[in-house]
């Protein structure tokens, strides 16, 4: 394995984690291989590739240059790619199964891998308790991937003053994660509209998961105070949640070429989105009877839709999408949710600057939490070689004038201020 000193890592956070996660990759195959051939072909070589072909190493690069900004070096430096590879692997599991729920057959512009699965094996009108037989397989890639990804984190952590302290830390953001996911779903079947559970399930599912914790956890291997984590951690709900809702907003008006999922699919699938939920506030606040019949009828659970002559909730038809999609314009739905994504990603990339770190790891953080929320490097500076770009990058155009939703996602973020301390301390 070759080492890789930090300052060539800082050039390319991407490209270093792609590295050691491929070095770790290689030895999990030729263990799958002598395991079986056909898993280690279906199941196993499908979770490589996953987690090495695409996504941004968003994660990993907030972990790599927390470390960094925290006075983490070359003796740090191997112990955080292997915790970047170990995120990377437990992506790979989120997205592997959130497919599977959603019923999703596109992932980053390809077939999700309960799709390709059942196209190999001519499977997809095989109905199974996990769908059909791609879908059963699929959940076992998923398991794998955690199983790596704990196995990953495990021998990267290994031996290491904060080892402790780092364990914690993954322990509770497997459980926050799955929590978060769970609450996607029981949203959908539930027919939870309020903005109040949806920024809660955003917090658990995406803010904490995808910024808040990666911050932590890079912090905490180059040891840094509890007072430092703390303040990386509450930068990270703010631009977490500025994250998800840039993200709700793509979900329903992004270019698919760029997105590399089918515009509207949030709202096919009921999910029970931040954006919805102002909308239905708004609508609400108006008096729209007609905005909120419709949310209902074509943003609603598919559980709670009418049922077809077979028992079934109908698809979702496309012109009922965009019908969907002019009433969030019209009623100043995206407008309200693209103005609380400003405030809070320059609230999460203020928390950044007064955190202590060096100048350069918070320049980088700050530029990286612009981009997850589609707003670019700061004025005055350009993007940086190897940085982590946002392909769905916001391109909002501003409609009507709306009053703020009645919930304001920044007090939601607050009110999940003690979720991290209670569970850490169960942890421990």
């Amino acid at each position: 394995m070759r080492v890789l000193d930090p300052s060539d890592v800082d050039q390319n956070v991407p490209a270093a984690v792609r590295e050691r996660l491929g070095e770790m990759l290689e030895r999990r195959l030729e263990e799958a291989e002598a395991a079986d051939p056909v898993f280690a072909a279906d199941i196993a070589g499908r979770v490589a590739r996953f987690a090495l072909d695409g996504g941004r190493r968003l994660r990993s690069a907030f972990l790599w240059w927390a470390m960094r900004g925290c006075g983490g070096g070359a003796r740090e430096a191997p112990r955080a790619l292997g915790a970047a590879a170990a995120l990377e692997l437990i992506q790979t599991c989120a997205l592997i199964h959130d497919d599977v729920m959603d019923g999703s057959a596109v992932r980053r512009g390809r077939p999700t891998v309960h799709v390709g699965i059942d196209g190999q094996y001519g499977t997809a009108g095989r109905a199974s308790p996990c769908g059909t037989f791609g879908g059963a397989a699929a959940v076992l890639a998923g398991d794998l991937a955690l199983a790596w990804a704990d196995d990953a984190f495990a021998e990267a952590v290994r031996g290491a003053p904060a080892e402790e302290r780092a364990a914690d830390a993954w322990r509770v953001m497997r459980m926050q994660m799955v929590a978060g996911q769970y609450l996607d779903l029981h949203g959908q079947v539930t027919r939870a509209t309020s903005a109040n559970r949806a920024m809660r399930t955003a917090v658990l599912k995406t803010a904490l998961y995808t910024v808040g914790h990666p911050l932590a956890l890079g912090a905490v291997l180059a040891g840094a105070s509890e007072h430092t984590v703390g303040r990386l951690r509450m930068a990270g709900w703010s631009a977490g949640l500025a994250f998800q809702l840039h993200d709700d907003v793509q979900g329903a008006f992004g270019d698919p070429a760029t997105t590399g999922k089918p515009i509207g699919e949030d709202i096919r699938e009921g999910k029970a989105t931040y954006l919805l939920a102002v909308a239905r506030e708004l609508c609400l606040r108006d008096g729209d009877h007609v905005g909120l019949r419709l949310l209902d009828e074509v943003g609603g659970a598919p559980a709670a839709r009418a049922r077809d002559a077979d028992g079934g909730a109908p698809p979702v038809r496309a012109v009922d999408v965009d019908r969907v999609l002019e009433l969030l314009e019209t009623c100043g739905a995206r407008e309200s949710v693209s103005r609380h994504v400003e405030e809070l990603c320059a609230r999460g990339v203020e928390a950044v600057a007064d955190a202590g770190l060096s100048r350069e790891a918070a320049d980088r953080l700050g530029d990286l939490l612009r981009d997850a929320c589609g707003r670019g490097p700061a004025p005055g500076r350009p993007a940086r070689p190897g940085a982590v770009r946002d392909t769905a990058a916001a391109t909002d155009t501003v409609g009507p004038a709306a009053t703020a939703a009645a919930v304001d996602p920044v007090a939601v973020a607050d009110t999940v201020d003690g979720i991290d301390t209670v569970l850490i301390g169960e942890a421990r």
